[in-house]
């Protein structure tokens, strides 16, 4: 069904190198960022942050980046597309192949999106599981001079994380894609669990077949030209 799609959207998907997207999912203060960076030095991956990407374009001055902005300060969320859009243009301007998306999909409607927009389906969805007593402790304990860090927010961020990622990461378990791995332990421990995982599919990759041309450039801005067209035009 998932090819199905694809060429459905952007033409058949061609043969060559293939792009790799992994998830990584887990509540605040899990060590998801500490873990991503570990990636990124061992495996070669670009680290993409929906929350960071949101951030960088308020503060680019654009049009939509205003829209944003507005929406933020009136309470209410930013749509997925916009959000999902935003990683894909990420994607093509990073020119590499291989993603790892931090924080992402935070909810039903972010996968549900992600899905009808760049329709990869992920190697498997990374989730740093940690006790809400050791996410609290560490929160708590951090020396960040963030606002945000007291008992009341750090409670309705691990409801909301709750309520609203429970079911992503249902969803990822009933498909076969989580891996979930021990976060209530020291970073350098839980990464020997992450490279674990990231050797096995890089294993399983090699053993995929020779690898011929890569048309990952092509494809992409296929995909990346479908996605903006109707926005272009009304700009």
């Amino acid at each position: 069904m998932m090819a199905d799609a694809n060429k459905a959207y952007v033409g058949p998907i061609p043969s060559g190198k293939k792009i790799k997207i992994v998830f990584v999912i887990g509540g605040p203060g899990s060590g998801k960022g500490t873990q991503c960076s570990k990636i990124v030095n061992q495996f070669g991956y670009t680290h993409l942050s929906a929350g960071d990407l949101l951030r960088h374009e308020v503060k680019s001055n654009t049009e939509q980046g205003t829209m944003i902005q507005n929406l933020m300060h009136e309470g209410k969320l930013v749509s997925s597309d916009i959000i999902v859009r935003l990683l894909l243009k990420a994607m093509l301007a990073s020119g590499n192949d291989k993603f790892l998306i931090d924080g992402f999909p935070r909810n039903e409607e972010n996968r549900e999106a992600y899905e009808k927009i760049i329709n990869i389906d992920p190697e498997f969805v990374l989730l740093i599981d940690c006790s809400r007593e050791e996410m609290e402790r560490r929160i708590l304990h951090r020396n960040q001079g963030r606002d945000d860090d007291n008992m009341d927010t750090i409670r309705r961020r691990f409801q909301v994380f709750q309520e609203s990622t429970l079911p992503v990461i249902q969803h990822y378990e009933k498909t076969g894609k989580l891996r979930r791995v021990d976060g209530t332990r020291q970073p350098d421990m839980v990464f020997e669990d992450v490279k674990a995982i990231f050797e096995q599919l890089n294993t399983q990759a090699n053993q995929g077949g020779i690898a011929q041309t890569n048309p990952f450039k092509r494809w992409f801005l296929h995909l990346c030209c479908g996605c903006f067209d109707v926005q272009d035009r009304r700009d």
